[in-house]
């Protein structure tokens, strides 16, 4: 059974009296103020009231995923740190990371921040996030902090089936509505650099600042987007430098950024955090999309930097990450996905630099804090729109078609009985249908899907409606793929995939999770050396045959879009649809989890994981 709102609030009531800190999200005392738009009790302990302290004041959220409505999501029970990497955050999950972070178990904290009997708490706590809610939140903390700047940290345009149908539109709408300041990028790339330039130019019109110091032009080894904004705050002058993600054109199809060059550039970095400083900068921000394994090597590297605000690996964190450098330290913080949670940074600023910080990350509980008016009429609104599909190269057969979102959105195609969810670190049992119904659909012997880390959770006894299939499928470059590769390929692929997630040094790591596998077994040492991780190749039962070929679907291949080797014509989308509407329910989901070597006991690992050694 669901809690009531007094049920909730009166938790959240004792669990402050009694001192507990429900995942950092703090309650202020009996004599502040409650906003009206945030749900309180009559005792006034509140988990949303936040003490203001220092001068400075940042909010920040990232990856949202163009998730305008509250949604579920679970957190990964597999996250694995290898090397320097192990036991340290974000590398934890479930229980070692209540532990590490002295969050109680079976709170609203414990739900938030990790995969622990999710489906259970998932009904007590309700659904998260939703830019309604999270627009109240902003502008609760935004009264309580005079000057504060909301940060966007990317991925904010793609993840949704609106998003994509209006080519972006109704998120940079959206972000206009929500106050954002500043914005960095990654997935917003997808939909090619002329369409990122005409938005990011719609947003800068609106008073929000892009920043990006690490893309260039490859004609004249210029810088692309400004570096950095400096903005006073309550007499004081901060600076925010941005960081694309450095991995774009070999993350996501190079094509759409041919024209552009990203990468790290640490010494462009430095000379950036010099130069800022020399400006006049008495605190430096960097609003990242490195991901924080790569923010924390950059902070060890850097200097002059405060604080690093990152996303891209999706990490919800609730303390920062203090990096010492050799001319002081750099917070690295992380704040999660999916609009799930906004957290607040207060920078006490003394004699022209940073003399104190409070750090408090928020859980966006949709079901206790009211949605504002105008952010949810804007969605509301959106979905009654009537589009027309106007892209052959991402709607193949579909292009042309007319409809208005909402009938489309709401459409049920089946229902589940399993808990559905993709985040993790080799699988989750969303994929695991995408695979099934990819080796089903395409008669194949096995199936590929790629380890991106969007998309949401359903819980069991859902609906799946369109809506729901889109938010693991909505991307631009959509092409159901089939392909005849030897065993030796397939153990190439695999190999290649898995050290740009477990190379010991961060900054070859090039993003997402483990590429999904449907119809092999396998088994795979994180902490093996690049090209020796994989082994115990099986199909039906058998070892694969390095010299055989074997039929291979898949999908959301980066090659150029005239040339994607085995296209098939056929759109993701249309393929589970199909596969979803013909199953009626989905039923019994086992994911195909490979054995795991060498990482017994790591605290990146759900102790209950069936195979490893």
């Amino acid at each position: 059974m669901s809690l009531s709102r007094r049920e909730f609030l009166q938790m959240l009531a004792v669990a402050s009296a009694a001192g507990i800190n429900l995942g950092t999200a703090q309650a202020g005392s009996s004599n502040q103020k409650v906003a009206s738009s945030v749900k309180a009790n009559s005792a006034s302990s509140n988990m949303y009231e936040v003490p203001k302290t220092g001068n400075v004041h940042i909010l920040h959220y990232t990856d949202c995923h163009a998730q305008l409505n509250p949604v579920y999501f679970r957190e990964p029970s597999v996250n694995l740190g290898i090397g320097s990497m192990k036991g340290n955050p974000p590398h934890l999950v479930g229980e070692a990371f209540l532990k590490h972070f002295g969050v109680k178990p079976n709170t609203p904290g414990a739900h938030a921040y990790t995969y622990l009997d999710f489906a259970e708490a998932a009904e007590k706590y309700g659904k998260v996030g939703g830019f309604a809610h999270l627009r109240t939140l902003v502008k609760h903390m935004k009264d309580q902090r005079p000057g504060a700047l909301l940060l966007d940290g990317g991925d904010t345009w793609q993840g949704s089936a609106s998003a994509l149908w209006t080519d972006a539109q109704e998120m940079i709408e959206a972000q206009k509505l929500l106050g954002s300041d500043i914005f960095t990028s990654h997935w917003e790339a997808t939909y090619t650099a002329e369409r990122m330039m005409e938005g990011i130019q719609e947003l800068e019109d609106n008073g929000l600042d892009f920043v990006a110091q690490n893309v260039f032009d490859n004609m004249w080894g210029e810088r692309v987007f400004k570096p950095y904004v400096i903005r006073e705050m309550n007499g004081h002058k901060v600076a925010f430098i941005g960081q694309a993600f450095p991995y774009t054109p070999i993350a996501n199809p190079s094509w759409m950024v041919s024209d552009w060059s990203f990468g790290i550039r640490d010494e462009e970095m430095q000379k950036t955090v010099d130069k800022a400083r020399g400006e006049g900068a008495e605190a430096v921000i960097v609003l990242s999309h490195n991901g924080m394994d790569v923010d924390i090597k950059m902070a060890s590297q850097v200097t002059g930097i405060d604080a690093i605000m990152g996303g891209h690996t999706h990490d919800a964190v609730p303390q920062p990450t203090v990096v010492s450098n050799k001319s002081g330290k750099t917070l690295v913080c992380n704040s999660g996905s999916n609009s799930k949670f906004l957290s607040v940074l207060d920078l006490d600023i003394k004699n022209g630099k940073v003399a104190d910080y409070n750090y408090t990350m928020l859980p966006v509980f949709s079901n206790f804090i009211e949605p504002d008016a105008e952010m949810q009429s804007f969605i509301d609104n959106s979905r009654k729109r009537k589009i027309t599909l106007d892209n052959e190269r991402i709607y193949g057969k579909r292009n042309g078609e007319s409809f208005v979102m909402e009938e489309r959105l709401n459409k049920v195609l089946a229902k589940t009985d399993s808990l559905l969810y993709r985040r993790g670190n080799f699988t989750g049992t969303w994929d695991q249908v995408i695979c099934d119904a990819l080796i089903e659909q395409t008669d194949s012997d096995m199936s590929f899907s790629p380890g991106v880390r969007w998309g949401t959770s359903l819980v069991p006894g859902s609906d799946i409606t369109y809506e729901d299939m889109m938010t693991e499928c909505a991307l631009t470059y959509p092409n159901v793929t089939v392909n005849e590769f030897t065993g030796e390929q397939i153990k190439g692929i695999l190999e290649d995939v898995c050290d740009n997630i477990f190379n010991k040094d961060p900054y070859y790591q090039q993003g997402g999770d483990m590429v999904r596998v449907g119809g092999l077994k396998y088994a795979v040492e994180p902490n093996g050396t690049i090209g020796n991780r994989i082994s115990e190749m099986e199909f039906n039962g058998k070892p694969v045959d390095p010299k055989k070929k074997y039929r291979v679907a898949g999908w959301a291949s980066v090659a150029d879009p005239d040339n994607i080797p085995g296209d098939t014509g056929v759109r993701i989308w249309d393929l589970m649809e199909d596969y979803l509407t013909d199953k009626k329910v989905i039923s019994n989901v086992q994911p195909n989890e490979p054995k795991l070597k060498g990482v017994k006991g790591n605290p990146g690992l759900n102790p209950e994981y069936g195979n490893v050694t």
